[in-house]
């Protein structure tokens, strides 16, 4: 039985395109994987610590094997619970809009949080960096108002998809399924309904595979 962290990047739930196309992807991955247990992260509904001064610290304290406060182990608990769920997954969806060209904030404050020496990567001096994370797929849905197609002037503003390849790929990650719902704006209600459904069968078609 594998199990499937589901990262829900998107606060706009039922008129979020990112989510409808990552549910109908799990919708049908269900149907075909009865068995397999699938965990939801909202990752607007849940309390992320903020990354500042007191987890800062912890982490070089504890890291380094300095001594350090009951409040930095305690803070530093938190980081390493959120690391474990992430490290326990077999497979991995996530809906991501695209927001201000880049990614939701709260997905990269995720990403700052599970993102770190010796959990996530590690590094050698005669190997350098190394993902830590290995040998599992992750299927991307992700949403933009605009189209920000390859060779264009407009894929210069694509901050959202070739971000999340870089970080995730640095922690490890090598297979990607990707979905893009777009445009979701720019050319109108139909067009983005359209896109939307297009986008959803694709997905149904690629659980198959998952």
């Amino acid at each position: 039985m594998a199990k499937v962290l589901y990262i829900k990047a998107s606060p706009r739930t039922g008129r979020s395109h990112s989510l409808a196309v990552a549910e109908a992807f799990l919708e049908a991955y269900r149907e075909l994987n009865p068995k397999d247990q699938i965990v939801a992260l909202d990752l607007f509904a849940e309390d992320l610590p903020p990354f500042d001064g007191l987890l800062i610290n912890a982490k070089y304290n504890i890291m380094h094997d300095r001594p350090h406060s009951p409040e930095e182990s305690a803070a530093w608990r938190v980081v390493e619970d959120y690391i474990h769920q992430f490290k326990g997954a077999d497979k991995y969806v996530l809906a991501a809009p695209m927001w201000n060209f880049g990614i939701p904030y709260r997905l990269k404050q995720y990403i700052d949080i599970i993102v770190q020496p010796a959990y996530t990567f590690g590094y050698t001096p005669g190997e350098g960096y190394q993902g830590l994370v290995t040998g599992k797929p992750i299927f991307i849905a992700g949403a933009r108002g605009g189209s920000y197609p390859p060779g264009t002037p407009a894929a210069a503003f694509d901050l959202q998809i070739p971000y999340l390849q870089v970080i995730l790929g640095f922690i490890g990650f090598t297979d990607f399924r990707l979905v893009l719902i777009e445009p979701t704006l720019e050319a109108g209600p139909e067009t983005a309904y359209t896109r939307r459904q297009e986008a959803m069968a694709k997905a149904r078609g690629m659980a198959k595979e998952f």
